[in-house]
């Protein structure tokens, strides 16, 4: 019988609610502290705040684990059952201190090195979403007030729609042609940004998502989420989960091909600059046509793999 995370996803929630009042508290108020971190990342008062309550929290209610969290890193013991709670205060902090309702508090859980469950909470926006290994992915307002999620049939690039953070990290890495492309292929471009691309994509509602820079506390959470949809979650070298410092997430009937332009393999040698999203000289050329079906429906719960 399959280990249950139900306990914890229960627990998960009620950190996502105390996490909810107090950053709803802070957003849009005139006298909010904003800093910025070394990397010039901004950091306000609220992702302080919320992180120091979710870890007073656990270390009551699970005080064998051990929290990793983007404000106050790791802590220093170690786990006792191989557990780690992984901790986003506030992902989306650039919108939180401009206003924009787009930003969430992300809480995974991984057990052995596996991620097993996963709540993100966006209070701002009223949704929240959660899963557990095993269970499927879920939105609503609590357990008790949900629908499952399913990840999109789209299996063409040009019937796909594809959500991003921004642009210029690509260049970074040395993809910013190929994932230019990328978007030129692909049938709709909309940068929702941060966890909401992931989001949507396990509600079918976007295809791929894809980041070049990010760190585990940014992933873990999106990353179950993704999969129990039925989703697939990779960084740009094809590595399952979150573990990478980047991601490509997609409703995994299109993975190898978005994989085929932003897959990014530094020992193979210096970045390819000559992507296009043009044909082979000596591909048949395609037949002009005006008409494209598109399939945006979502798999039916009981054909989840």
């Amino acid at each position: 019988m399959a280990h249950s995370y139900n306990d914890d996803l229960r627990l998960a929630h009620v950190l996502a609610d105390n996490a909810d009042n107090l950053s709803m508290e802070r957003f849009l108020a005139n006298d909010l502290q904003v800093d910025t971190k070394p990397d010039m990342t901004y950091v306000t008062e609220s992702d302080q705040a919320v992180e120091a309550a979710i870890r007073r929290t656990l270390k009551s209610a699970r005080g064998r684990d051990v929290v990793l969290g983007e404000e106050q890193g790791q802590d220093a013991v170690e786990s006792v059952g191989g557990r780690r709670w992984i901790v986003d205060p506030i992902d989306g902090t650039a919108n939180f201190v401009r206003g924009v309702p787009v930003w969430a508090t992300l809480i995974a859980l991984e057990e052995d090195g596996e991620i097993v469950a996963g709540c993100v909470s966006a209070p701002a926006l009223g949704r929240r979403w959660w899963a557990s290994k095993g269970t499927g992915a879920f939105t609503g307002k609590s357990l008790m007030s949900s629908r499952q999620i399913k990840v999109s049939q789209v299996s063409d690039l040009e019937a796909a729609s594809l959500s991003y953070a921004s642009l210029g990290g690509w260049d970074v890495i040395g993809k910013g042609q190929a994932f230019a492309a990328l978007m030129r292929r692909c049938w709709r471009t909309r940068a929702y940004g941060d966890f909401w691309s992931y989001m949507l994509l396990a509600e079918g509602a976007v295809d791929i998502a894809a980041e070049p820079e990010l760190n585990l506390w940014d992933m873990a959470a999106l990353d179950i989420i993704v999969r129990e949809a039925g989703g697939t979650f990779t960084s740009l070298a094809g590595a399952p989960g979150p573990w990478g410092d980047n991601a490509l997430a997609s409703n995994g009937r299109l993975h190898d091909a978005a994989m085929a332009y932003v897959g990014h393999f530094p020992d193979q040698g210096p970045p390819d600059e000559s992507w296009t999203d043009e044909p082979e000289d000596d591909a048949p050329p395609a037949e002009p046509s005006n008409v494209h079906a598109f399939e945006f429906s979502r798999e039916p719960a009981d054909d989840r793999p």
